[in-house]
């Protein structure tokens, strides 16, 4: 599906929202706050992702980028999650906002040194909004909730997620990692 750029829209007007939220120097809460309804207004529309972005692997989700700051105040970008694909336990070391688009994630939190779940897996449904930070807890797993089609969420980080060095968890043991972007080039 080729799209024109009215139907990136939805999409535009988030990225001009974000602009206007970084040029404002706001605390984390507030950015958190203020980042969550500008992710509301973008979720409450289906139309606007294309094809390239929403696109799976048979064996690993997709991380792809749909907006990176130039000066990396900020990142969007659409994961794409095929059935039963999910992560590792992970940190992020930056405020961040996952909403979900189409499907549902069920995303568990744990301990900062990833041995511990706290509180009940959880799950997102459309248009539902999780929020990560090291003040509020940055420790989790996310994977699709279903078996048999793809879910789709849209994250929003303080930062270009893709350049920030990160952890997994296993067993008690802390592996640093930088995630990275698919092959599909940003959208805007």
């Amino acid at each position: 599906m080729i799209h024109s750029p009215s139907s990136l829209e939805p999409l535009n007007v988030a990225v001009a929202a974000l602009k206007a939220l970084s040029d404002s120097q706001p605390n984390e809460t507030d950015w958190l706050a203020q980042g969550r309804r500008i992710l509301q207004q973008l979720l409450a529309h289906d139309n606007w992702l294309p094809d390239s972005h929403a696109a799976s692997h048979p064996q690993f989700y997709q991380q792809h980028a749909l907006h990176i700051d130039p000066a990396t105040r900020f990142s969007l970008s659409s994961f794409v999650w095929g059935p039963n694909q999910g992560t590792p336990i992970h940190n992020h070391t930056i405020a961040g906002l996952v909403g979900v688009l189409r499907g549902a994630e069920l995303c568990q939190r744990y301990s900062n040194d990833g041995l511990n779940k706290i509180g009940e897996e959880c799950r997102l449904n459309p248009r539902e909004i999780d929020a990560v930070s090291p003040s509020i807890g940055d420790v989790h797993t996310v994977r699709n909730a279903y078996s048999d089609r793809n879910s789709i969420s849209i994250h929003l980080y303080r930062g270009d997620i893709a350049g920030i060095p990160r952890s997994v968890y296993k067993d008690g043991m802390e592996k640093p990692f930088v995630s990275s972007y698919s092959d599909a080039a940003q959208l805007i």
